[in-house]
């Protein structure tokens, strides 16, 4: 049986939760509808996060992902939503969406949105000769 659209997502146990390191995932075929017309907007979602315990269950992240394709939402609503919907799931250390609109009437549209775990702070960034 094919894959449906689903709300829940999924975690499972982080491997190494004693380091800070980054996961990042691209979702090219986010779409949604505006809430305006009807008519479908197409995102490519980037999503970078440092986890905690869990680490977010990419199918089930898929399918979550997919739920989005009937819905009416504002670029800025489904954003934000979804971020916290994911530091719902998985209590990351540190995360950031970036939602890339295409282009509708002439105008992109991006929307960047974050989470920080009270007290967690990033490691340094080492420069290399």
């Amino acid at each position: 049986m094919p894959d449906l659209p689903s709300k829940t997502l999924e975690t499972f146990d982080n491997p190494m939760p004693e380091r800070d390191y980054v996961i990042y995932i691209d979702m090219p075929e986010f779409t949604c509808l505006c809430p305006k017309t009807g008519q479908p907007d197409f995102a490519t979602l980037h999503l970078e996060y440092v986890p905690d315990q869990a680490c977010v269950e990419l199918k089930a992240l898929k399918r979550y992902i997919w739920a989005y394709r009937e819905e009416g939402a504002f670029h800025e609503k489904v954003t934000n939503t979804i971020l916290d919907d994911l530091v719902t799931a998985c209590a990351p250390r540190f995360m950031r969406l970036t939602a890339k609109f295409n282009v509708r009437g002439g105008i992109y549209t991006r929307v960047v949105v974050e989470h920080r775990q009270p007290g967690w702070v990033a490691a340094e960034v080492v420069q290399l000769p």
